[in-house]
């Protein structure tokens, strides 16, 4: 098997309220469906000797119930500064073809793999304060803001733990403000689930 490694700034931004109730019962709340983004900026990455520092990759995806039922749409967004053997190798990463039991899972809920897109990709990422934004032109658009009580306006940070989460084992939760995808896979939402993690995934599995 290809080793390789990516740390960095993680995103997810779906239809859940928040806190998301996938990550706590693996049943989407208060929708059936589970939509939405998640995306990473790469501080520092490698796949078999290709170096994957600085790139950013997103993710639009739908699944009609929970992800363990199946019959899921994704689609890829790659940076276009990734050269052919960068595209190739965060491609076979995300389809679950390099290991890692994470985006094993993930391919195996999924039936329509929409063509992958290669486009400039914004990415704004602030987990002490609780605050992102992505966006591609003609896909997706989504900001994160913190949670705030309603009555005095007062942030509320809120930092959950997964110690045996595959996805994340710690995120900063928050509000996603804006949700749209604009492209193949569309949806228009506000004020659901946001969160921000800081990850390293291998082909082994999720490190931390």
């Amino acid at each position: 098997m290809v080793e390789w490694y990516m740390k960095g700034d993680y995103l997810k931004n779906c239809n859940c309220s928040a806190p998301c109730s996938c990550d706590i019962s693996g049943i989407p709340s208060p929708h059936k469906e589970c939509e939405g983004m998640v995306g990473m900026r790469i501080t520092e990455g490698e796949f078999d000797r290709v170096k994957l520092d600085g790139l950013r990759w997103v993710v639009l995806y739908h699944w009609p119930g929970p992800l363990h039922e199946g019959n899921g749409t994704v689609q890829a967004i790659i940076d276009e500064k990734a050269t052919k053997d960068q595209r190739n190798a965060l491609l076979q990463i995300l389809s679950g073809q390099a290991g890692n039991a994470w985006f094993e899972f993930l391919a195996s809920t999924v039936t329509t793999m929409i063509e992958p897109k290669f486009a400039p990709i914004h990415f704004d990422f602030d987990k002490e304060n609780r605050t992102a934004k992505v966006k591609v032109d003609g896909v997706i658009e989504t900001e994160s803001a913190p949670l705030r009580l309603p009555n005095v306006k007062m942030k509320q940070k809120y930092v959950v733990r997964l110690p045996s989460g595959m996805e994340y084992k710690e995120f900063d939760l928050a509000f996603a403000t804006v949700l749209k995808g604009t492209g193949k896979i569309k949806f228009n939402l506000q004020h659901t689930h946001s969160s921000l993690a800081k990850v390293e995934h291998t082909n082994r599995g999720l490190v931390a």
